[in-house]
């Protein structure tokens, strides 16, 4: 019953990580900006959110523009309304490790689910992602969270890799057109290690 319900697990995440990945890109900006304050006697300059997407300038890499959200004081935790993923899940799956150190030294919520109940740290674990993993970790992500599905983040790396094997290679597949990569030797390796950290 257990293997029964890590493989229901696994599917019901990868098809909810497809739908992620292909809306994300299409998400709409919110378009806030900070408001004027003061600190001390001089006025804070308003800076605003920049024309590029949130959601899409993690998808793309662009680091500058996550920098202006940041500054404009644009919703880090916004979630995508199809997936649940906020920006943070987003450069976690795409392996952003920059946008994702930005986006939680910037203070993104590390307890925000997406739609399976994953959080970035059940996304980092699934996806072998060591060093954004180790970031979360060092920013107190709870390793005890439960998904939907009652798997922690390190439950979701501790099953056989031949038995999740064809979900990785599907999601290669399907999502490296938009960006995706991996590597399956290395994902292999690093499940272990995952694991070990996330006990």
């Amino acid at each position: 019953m257990k293997t029964q319900k890590i493989n229901s697990l696994k599917i019901a995440l990868s098809i909810s990580l497809i739908v992620v990945l292909l809306t994300s890109a299409c998400a709409q900006s919110g378009g806030n900006s900070k408001k004027d304050a003061t600190n001390g006697s001089q006025p804070k300059e308003v800076v605003d959110a920049p024309d590029m997407d949130l959601q899409a300038a993690v998808m793309s890499g662009n680091l500058e523009v996550v920098k202006q959200h940041i500054e404009a004081g644009s919703d880090l935790n916004k979630k995508d309304q199809m997936s649940g993923s906020t920006p943070l899940i987003t450069a976690v799956t795409f392996d952003q490790k920059g946008i994702a150190k930005a986006l939680i030294d910037a203070g993104a919520d590390l307890s925000i689910t997406n739609n399976d109940g994953a959080t970035p740290l059940h996304v980092a674990a699934f996806f072998c992602r060591v060093e954004i993993a180790q970031f979360l970790i060092d920013a107190k992500a709870d390793k005890s969270a439960k998904n939907n599905f009652g798997a922690t983040p390190g439950e979701s790396v501790s099953g056989p890799y031949a038995e999740i094997k064809p979900i990785y290679e599907m999601l290669q597949q399907q999502l490296s057109p938009i960006g995706l990569q991996l590597d399956l030797n290395e994902i292999e390796e690093l499940r272990p290690v995952l694991a070990m950290m996330l006990q």
